[in-house]
This record gives C-alpha cells, sequence and structure tokens, in this order.
C-alpha cells in the first residue's frame, strides 16, 4: 500500500493483491518527545497494524500506535538484543513476504546508528518494497533541548557524530579525528566506554579542561545534563550514576549550555563541576 499524504488515512494491514508482499517503512522515532516526530512518521504510526520496535522508542510515541496494533519489541540496550541484528532483518523479510505491511520503528534517525541500512539491504534482496522515514537524531534533540549548539561561530565549525563502542575486534574511532579543535564531537553508546573515550581524547590532544557533557535521556521529561570538563567526566558520570542512553558532548560549546537550556524537566536534575576559565 503506498502511502500517500493527502489520501483518506487507512489502517496499514495486507497487502491488497493477493501473492504480493507487503511494504516495510523503516521510521526515525526521534530522539524520545512524540512532538519531535515528523507528520509523515506520526500518520504511518496512526494506523500501523504491526510495529517492530527498539527499546530507545519513547513511551509517548509507542502510545500513538492503535490499540489492536501488533507490537514486537527488537530492540537493543546495552548490547541486549532482543533479536540479533540478523534474526531481526529475517523477521521483517518474513512478515512483509506474508503480505503484511509493516512499520519498523527506530530510536532516533534510521540512518544515524540505527542499523537501517542493513534492514534496508535486506528487504531489498529479498524484493520487498520498503521507504526510510527520516526522524531528528539524538543529537539533534539533545543540542535543542540541551541548549548545547552543535556548532557557534568562534567556537565550533564543524561537528562529528561517533560510536563509543565497536564490534568485537573491530577497529577503534579514530580518536585524532574526533579531537581536533574548534568542532564538536558526540558520541553514541559511549557511556560504558567513557574512561577509554576520554583518555584516548586526551592522549590526541585535547586539554583536560576541555568542556563536556552527559546528556541522559536527551528531550525526556527526565533528561539530565552533567557538565564539567573532559578530564573529570568519568568521575562525575560515577557521582550522579548517569545511565544510558546517555550523549557524550564534547567541545567549547558546552559552556553555552547554562544559558541556553530551556528545557527545565521535572525535577531538575543538573549539576556542574567547575566554572571554566
Amino acid at each position: 500500500m503506498t502511502f500517500e499524504r493527502d489520501a483518506v488515512v487507512a489502517p496499514l494491514g495486507r497487502a491488497a493483491a493477493a501473492g504480493r508482499p507487503g511494504k516495510v517503512w523503516l521510521v526515525g522515532a526521534g530522539p524520545g518527545d512524540a512532538d519531535l516526530l515528523t507528520l509523515k512518521a506520526a500518520r504511518l504510526l496512526s494506523r500501523a497494524r504491526v510495529v517492530l520496535y527498539d527499546h530507545l522508542v519513547g513511551e509517548d510515541v509507542m502510545a500513538l500506535l492503535p490499540a489492536q496494533a501488533r507490537r514486537i519489541c527488537v530492540g537493543k540496550r546495552n548490547r541486549n538484543h532482543s533479536l540479533p541484528q540478523e534474526e531481526t532483518n529475517a523477521l521483517l523479510v518474513r512478515l512483509a513476504g506474508e503480505g503484511l505491511d509493516v512499520v519498523r520503528l527506530k530510536g532516533g534517525d534510521p540512518y544515524v546508528f540505527g542499523r537501517g541500512a542493513e534492514e534496508a539491504m535486506a528487504l531489498a534482496q529479498a524484493g520487498i518494497p520498503f521507504e526510510v522515514v527520516p526522524g531528528i537524531t539524538s543529537a539533534q534533540g539533545m543540542a535543542a533541548y540541551a541548549g548545547i549548539p552543535l556548532t557557534h561561530r568562534g567556537l565550533a565549525s564543524s561537528v562529528v557524530f561517533a560510536t563509543g563502542h565497536c564490534r568485537d575486534g573491530g577497529e577503534e574511532p579514530d580518536w585524532a579525528a574526533l579531537a581536533r579543535p574548534n568542532q564538536t564531537a558526540v558520541i553514541y553508546m559511549g557511556l560504558a566506554r567513557l574512561d577509554t573515550i576520554c583518555r584516548e581524547l586526551m592522549a590526541h590532544g585535547l586539554p583536560p579542561a576541555t568542556p563536556a557533557a552527559l546528556v541522559e535521556q536527551a528531550t525526556a521529561p527526565r533528561q539530565r545534563v552533567i557538565e564539567g570538563a573532559l578530564g573529570g567526566l568519568p568521575a562525575l558520570a560515577a557521582q550522579h550514576r548517569v545511565a544510558a542512553p546517555a550523549l557524550i558532548v564534547v567541545g567549547d560549546v558546552v559552556r553555552l549550555h547554562g544559558e541556553l537550556g530551556w528545557f527545565a524537566p521535572a525535577p531538575p536534575a543538573r549539576a556542574r563541576e567547575t566554572q571554566f576559565a
């Protein structure tokens, strides 16, 4: 069933023509706040009947699904996978092959550390029609809600996103690229390796006093911003018991949080280590 923007909203279900596969929508759920969904994503969710979703999808986003929608959790949390990625790919292919229209709901954006391309490739190779619906990636949501702009004249002329963990036996991040001056580095899924990340960034040239922050549950009602200096970030994480999901932000733009951080979760829980020189 092709999604038409101005068409009468009809439930997604079985493909109309007998014998043809269903369709899969790889939908970005954004960083957590349901108000940050795209209009297309919200329309698809309102008529979904089969939904495969990740742990990181916000509760308010899941609440938009019809009560009768079939929900299948295939996500992961701290390397705990409900299903291995290969099995998730196979499940998408099987469900669509049975003629079902499927919404694959992914936290953030499907193509930013969401393994959406792997799922799209599996669908393409199986001849299953699909669409990708982009979402606001966590770093963008964090920047807006925490008051930490990703770029700012005089502080950061570039921004780089990286993942803090790699496959077993895989290559380490490009630490030299992450430690360049006059840029903002946002590191996803790095909390478990925070000691290593901070140590490597300093070893590759960033001063220990470089402004840095941990943003826990960005855009959600329980968002916390823990800011300080790069050298003291692991101790702050332990002191405040920071838990995933949390983004690591490194760069001079962190200085702007105190002035631009308009979002006030309840109860507020912000800690500050030192005033920057």
